[in-house]
């Protein structure tokens, strides 16, 4: 019953964007602001023969991305959080690099890891793996230090300790990390596919723009679109199958 609740609300949101862009295509009356039925049909046709290859080298990169940045920055963020003396010599190291925008450091990934793979890679490795650190640290703040007396007492370990009070405590935040994250690391991504390499929905969209093509570009827009979403709700189902207390 949620789901079908949740595919309505979707669709009404998707219905009144699409009247909104129908009504604004309408008013303008120019190639730049293409009807969304035009723009549809021509998805249709160009799909899999052209965006497809893209939205999966696009898909790929994220999802490279972001395992990367969850294997390395969950265990650093656990063992800030439940180590206070690590937190102390690791924090300043965080807070002064955190603040940086990644983007600028995209020219000095590439002279290191080069226009390909690795670079796109790495950037969107950096975008989230900041996150990732402070939200499961900060999470691990939150946890009374009374819950873990209970465990050792009886003898428990550290991995106990991990996997029945920290990993239950620190899932909430650390996926609300990442989704905010990925907001991010697509619009980043966007930008780093137009340096050296010929897929990725980046490359596919502003190639479409340089052609002056505004069928193609809105369509790989829409892909683009769409493919957030999917991340999104993927997130979504992962938080609500394992953060069931939540509900």
């Amino acid at each position: 019953m949620k789901g079908k609740k949740l595919l309505l609300t979707y669709a009404l949101g998707a219905m009144a964007l699409l009247v909104f862009w129908q009504i604004v295509a309408a008013l303008v009356a120019l190639p730049i602001i293409p009807q969304p039925a035009h723009v549809f049909t021509r998805l249709g046709r160009i799909f899999s023969d052209k965006i497809a290859i893209h939205a999966a080298y696009s898909l790929w990169r994220i999802a490279a991305g972001l395992v990367l940045a969850v294997a390395v920055g969950y265990p650093i963020g656990v063992a800030m959080g439940y180590k206070k003396r690590l937190d102390r010599v690791l924090s300043p190291i965080v807070y002064l690099t955190y603040p940086v925008p990644k983007i600028a450091l995209l020219p000095i990934l590439m002279l290191l890891a080069g226009v390909g793979e690795l670079s796109k890679i790495l950037m969107i490795f950096l975008i989230i793996v900041f996150q990732v650190v402070i939200a499961v640290r900060d999470a691990i703040r939150t946890i009374p230090e009374e819950t873990f007396f209970p465990l050792r007492v009886l003898g428990a370990g550290f991995p106990a300790m991990l996997r029945h009070v920290i990993l239950p405590a620190t899932l909430p935040k650390f996926l609300t990390a990442v989704r905010v994250a990925m907001a991010t690391a697509i619009s980043v991504l966007f930008f780093t596919e137009t340096f050296g390499t010929q897929y990725g929905m980046g490359y596919f969209i502003m190639d479409a723009w340089l052609r002056v093509n505004y069928l193609d570009m809105y369509a790989g827009i829409l892909v683009l679109s769409c493919l957030g979403l999917v991340l999104f709700t993927i997130i979504d189902g992962a938080e609500h199958r394992v953060c069931r207390w939540q509900r």
